[in-house]
């Protein structure tokens, strides 16, 4: 497993964020370094999505401190950071429904990439990740319109991948879909995280988020209320009363 590095991958002080008129983001600072499962955690409503909506420039009104490998992207539009190297999976997957399996990858290929000091990032081809999704390797002909929510979660994750993204933002991986898959999810990302990916997990499921997470922030109602380890987490009752259960 890979060492975090010492300097954050993602460095993010003081996010605000709008719906129209509406400020839903208060102030939001995180960080997620190098081998890293960091995870964002809340109730439905929190501000999770928006967070990394907010992030990935996909809203229209924000402001902030956001740096990416060192790199001021505040301003800049998603497209930009997917060729940065800012991988984004969302909740509602987003499958091209009418393009099979294989043809869904290839529209995430991008090139190979290194880290700064020229070592090899994680590049992946579609055949590791059919090694790495058998799922998805028994149907590869399949359109994406024909796959189950689970099936097409696993989707969306590996064409995020095809992108060979050093950070991914994975939201709500556990929404919406069944135990086995779910476990499999789980697998999923600790494998991902023993190659040394780092990953920044938008998840209300604490047991689950407990499973992959080196550390956690809990949001709610827009505001940073919580940070630390998920022991720390696991172990502060009050904390999860307050913010996490319903």
């Amino acid at each position: 497993m890979a060492t975090p590095m010492e300097d954050p991958l993602l460095e993010v002080n003081g996010l605000n964020a709008w719906y129209g008129a509406a400020q839903v983001l208060y102030d939001v600072s995180l960080n997620v370094r190098r081998g890293e499962v960091v995870a964002l955690m809340g109730r439905n409503g929190a501000g999770k999505s928006t967070t990394f909506k907010a992030l990935m420039g996909m809203l229209g009104r924000r402001q902030g401190d956001v740096r990416f490998m060192g790199r001021d992207v505040a301003g800049m539009q998603p497209f930009q950071l997917a060729r940065l190297g800012l991988g984004f999976v969302p909740e509602d997957r987003r499958v091209f429904t009418h393009l099979t399996v294989t043809e869904n990858l290839e529209v995430g290929r991008q090139p190979d990439r290194r880290w700064p000091d020229g070592t090899q990032a994680l590049n992946w081809t579609p055949e590791q990740l059919y090694e790495f999704f058998p799922n998805l390797g028994a149907m590869q002909d399949r359109p994406g319109g024909q796959m189950s929510g689970g099936e097409q979660q696993m989707l969306t994750m590996a064409r995020t991948l095809m992108g060979n993204p050093f950070l991914i933002l994975l939201d709500e991986p556990s929404e919406g879909v069944a135990p086995v898959i779910v476990e499999q999810m789980a697998h999923m990302i600790l494998a991902l995280k023993a190659k040394g990916a780092s990953i920044l997990l938008s998840e209300q499921n604490l047991h689950f988020a407990g499973l992959v997470s080196d550390r956690a922030y809990v949001l709610e109602k827009g505001l940073i209320r919580y940070e630390g380890s998920m022991a720390e987490l696991a172990a502060n009752e009050d904390v999860r009363k307050a913010y996490l259960t319903m």
